[in-house]
């Protein structure tokens, strides 16, 4: 599902990424762990084309996306890949299931369509009594289920998720754990995680280390 071969990345003198390979098998859940500063986020938004590498090939479901146009490596991201970070960036001014419908209406779905979508999954997510409220009115685990709702809205084939139980208290923290193994059963996304937390590693399929822009064992 994704094969990153040879990625380097570097921040004027300082290089971050020294040559990454990655892979990952559809519904495979990894992490991948280390210190500040080892160049994981870095990883995660390349693999996620939120960013190019200097230099490297990255295929995502079978397409080089290193090798899009601008404005079809956003209708790829848009239909093949979710996003969950630390912080939910919901907009404040929208119900939850306004929130989620957002990505399946720039993907061109009809309003009909994305809005049952988002109910569908809200539900899916435990928050069929929460989709007519707005983020001020929901704890922090409801906003990141929400957030996570609006990643899974289109269906993607990957979902990466940027320390998504960082910002949590431990009770919610370890049913957000739980929910992103419930989500890989229900939906077969392949789900790429940067954590710090051990926990959450251990539970993956597989968890990998990272080290001054490098994979160690």
């Amino acid at each position: 599902m994704i094969e990153a071969r040879g990625i380097e990345k570097s921040f004027g003198s300082l290089k971050v990424l020294k040559g990454i390979d990655f892979t990952a098998e559809k519904s495979e859940v990894v992490s991948i762990m280390g210190a500040s500063g080892a160049g994981k986020s870095t990883l995660l938004h390349i693999l996620g084309t939120l960013s190019s590498p200097d230099s490297g090939s990255l295929a995502i479901d079978g397409t080089d996306v290193l090798h899009l146009g601008s404005r079809e490596l956003s209708a790829f991201r848009n239909r093949k890949i979710g996003f969950v970070f630390q912080f939910h960036h919901l907009l404040p001014e929208f119900t939850s299931v306004e929130n989620v419908m957002i990505p399946a209406l720039i993907a061109g779905r009809s309003a009909r369509d994305a809005k049952s979508a988002a109910i569908r999954l809200l539900g899916d997510l435990g928050l069929a009594e929460r989709v007519s409220h707005k983020p001020s009115e929901l704890s922090g685990g409801e906003q990141q289920r929400v957030a996570i709702a609006r990643a899974l809205v289109n269906n993607p084939a990957v979902l990466y998720a940027d320390e998504p139980s960082g910002n949590l208290d431990s009770k919610t923290k370890e049913e957000l754990h739980k929910l992103f193994f419930s989500l890989r059963d229900m939906y077969g996304q392949t789900i790429v995680i940067v954590t710090h937390d051990p926990e959450l590693a251990a539970m993956c399929d597989r968890s990998l280390q990272m080290k001054d822009g490098l994979f160690v064992m």
